[in-house]
């Protein structure tokens, strides 16, 4: 098992950020991993670890560290949003952070969200060239569609101006995110329900059998493997002779496809 070491820096603006470096001479590939709606807890920062241990240096950045009630935050007592612009700014400094790390091969850079920040890696790859978006359980409700003050460019738009790979993961149980929610985003080509496609991208949309929302992230050991899964994609995509116009969407599911996703509020 390669050895990782960890430590916490500041990147541009006083944001605090966990950075976790294999132990290898070797210039490796990078990945943001973006938190959760609780901000920069303990789970976020194993999961840059488990990056690292396979191999990636892993910069994990607290974009709510300006929240005034942290530990209500990290409870999910408190909530905090940015808005697309700013995340990409706060974003851009944790890059920024990376360049400055020796062992961080930036041209092999991804981005990883989840849950309620999971667009904000293709916001970002839509703004600056990133290698890979890995998306996770997000960026596919109806919410995520709306023009507004905190998404002032059409999600259509941003998908469109992607272009690099993109792994997309959802919950068979998740009671939040339905089918034809993770398809719109996804625009498979040969998906007569896709409703964009781009001929340079890379798709990949999986339903991970027997998980609800963000069910393979659990704060607890034993649950889910993010990491370790994200990062084989990134390898198979970046490998020579690579086809970026392989479309791909896989389900593994036993639920009704019919099962109506609009009885569903969540309270918070």
């Amino acid at each position: 098992m390669t050895g990782v070491a960890t430590r916490t820096i500041a990147c541009a603006g006083g944001m605090p950020a966990f950075v976790a470096v294999p132990d290898a001479a070797a210039r490796t590939p990078a990945v943001i991993v973006v938190h959760e709606r609780y901000g920069l807890v303990r789970h976020i920062c194993d999961l840059a670890e488990r990056f690292a241990r396979d191999g990636f240096v892993a910069i994990a950045p607290d974009l709510y560290f300006q929240h005034p009630d942290q530990a209500a935050l990290h409870r999910g007592d408190a909530g905090c949003d940015v808005a697309d612009p700013d995340a990409v700014v706060a974003l851009g400094g944790a890059i920024d952070a990376l360049h400055a790390i020796p062992q961080a091969d930036t041209s092999r850079l991804a981005i990883m969200g989840i849950a309620r920040p999971a667009r904000l890696p293709l916001v970002v790859a839509a703004a600056r060239p990133i290698a890979a978006a890995l998306v996770w359980y997000g960026a596919a409700q109806p919410r995520e569609w709306a023009v507004n003050a905190k998404y002032p460019r059409a999600l259509d738009e941003i998908i469109a101006a992607v272009d690099c790979p993109v792994l997309g993961m959802f919950g068979e149980t998740d009671h939040l995110i339905s089918l034809d929610d993770v398809r719109r985003p996804a625009r498979l080509s040969g998906a007569p329900r896709t409703e964009l496609r781009h001929p340079r991208l890379r798709r990949r949309a999986a339903r991970l059998a027997q998980r609800h929302h963000a069910g393979a992230l659990p704060p607890r050991p034993g649950g889910g493997r993010p990491g370790p899964i994200s990062a084989r994609s990134c390898k198979r995509s970046w490998a020579p002779g690579h086809d970026r116009s392989n479309r791909i969407q896989r389900y593994a599911a036993d639920i009704a496809a019919d099962y109506d996703f609009s009885r569903n509020v969540r309270h918070e």
